[in-house]
């Protein structure tokens, strides 16, 4: 090969980047405006046919779900330690509202910040490693985060929690559940809108081949690590939306938020929905939410042995999550 051919390979542009896969079909114009439509119909209705607080839960799911499919579908990378992003968003958010007053959008995306900021340096340590070993690198620093906010009880309150976490919106009265969910559902789109951007930019073509082949994607030219490190930290903002907009949804901040199963539960909604499709994320979130909910109001304790049963199902049935199936469907139909 030439010089001159190989100067041209490593300037590559990035539109010599494979599509990301959408559920293993391509999804044609019309029909994604077409759901993105039905979205904001069913966003609209939801408190309407739900309870308002499960719809809130829905959304800020949604976007916690959404954040780890963004690393975990489109980059490669399963992260057990999320729940410190969303978990610090919703502290930060908190501690915000309670001492500063500040309107909840400012208190929320203050916490996003919060949580950029702590994935600053475990993204530059984590996306030096890969597999099983980026994954216990993240989990092992959510749990120092859990530890930290465990005894540092001046400022978390400890076990007790942050409790009385206002909502405060120019003189709005949001008590009301479902005022509330309509304040916040433009910081839901948005936090959505933006990670949809991202992954059908250039860039997001470019993390699809770091995830298919990242030593091609070297040879070609572009900073594996820096895109990495990029994609962990839209993601952990992503997260911290949706946990700060938690933590004002339910007035209250506990050391939950910082467990490790909370990863996990956002890890399982990705895969019901369906891995790399970001509809699925959405799907999932709101089944296991409504789930859960419909468990809890029958009375019934062992909330977790019918999820992880469903999930199993579900893996074993649909290899490819339910929006995934579903597409995949319709694409051999």
């Amino acid at each position: 090969m030439s010089m001159k051919t190989e100067t041209q390979v490593v300037r590559a542009a990035p539109d010599s980047i494979p599509e990301p896969r959408r559920g293993g079909t391509m999804v044609p114009r019309w029909l994604r405006w077409a759901l993105a439509g039905a979205a904001l119909l069913v966003a609209l209705w939801l408190p309407n046919g739900l309870y308002p607080t499960v719809a809130v839960d829905i959304a800020c799911w949604a976007l916690f779900a959404v954040a780890v499919d963004l690393l975990l579908g489109y980059t490669g990378l399963m992260s057990f330690g999320h729940a410190a992003f969303w978990g610090t968003s919703a502290y930060a958010t908190g501690l915000a509202a309670i001492n500063w007053g500040l309107p909840f959008p400012l208190a929320v995306l203050l916490g996003a910040l919060a949580a950029v900021l702590l994935a600053v340096p475990v993204g530059y340590l984590a996306v030096k490693r890969v597999g099983i070993y980026f994954a216990m690198v993240t989990l092992a620093f959510a749990q120092m985060v859990y530890y930290i906010a465990n005894q540092w009880r001046s400022v978390t309150q400890g076990e007790n929690g942050l409790q009385r976490v206002p909502r405060e919106l120019f003189g709005l009265d949001l008590t009301d559940e479902y005022y509330f969910y309509y304040a916040a559902l433009p910081i839901v789109a948005g936090g959505l809108f933006l990670v949809w951007r991202a992954v059908h930019s250039p860039f997001g073509r470019v993390l699809v081949a770091i995830r298919d082949n990242p030593a091609r994607a070297r040879a070609l030219g572009y900073p594996v690590h820096r895109y990495k490190l990029a994609a962990f930290l839209l993601s952990a903002f992503t997260a911290g939306l949706g946990g700060g907009l938690f933590a004002i949804g339910h007035r209250f901040v506990s050391l939950d938020v910082l467990h490790w199963t909370t990863s996990g539960k956002a890890v399982i909604i990705v895969v019901l929905g369906g891995i790399g499709t970001l509809w699925g994320p959405v799907v999932g979130a709101a089944g296991v939410t409504r789930l859960e909910d419909w468990l809890s109001f029958a009375g019934f304790e062992q909330i977790g042995l019918v999820t992880g049963a469903i999930f199993v199902l579900a893996v074993l049935i649909f290899r490819r999550g339910l929006w995934g199936t579903i597409t995949h469907w319709l694409r051999r139909r």
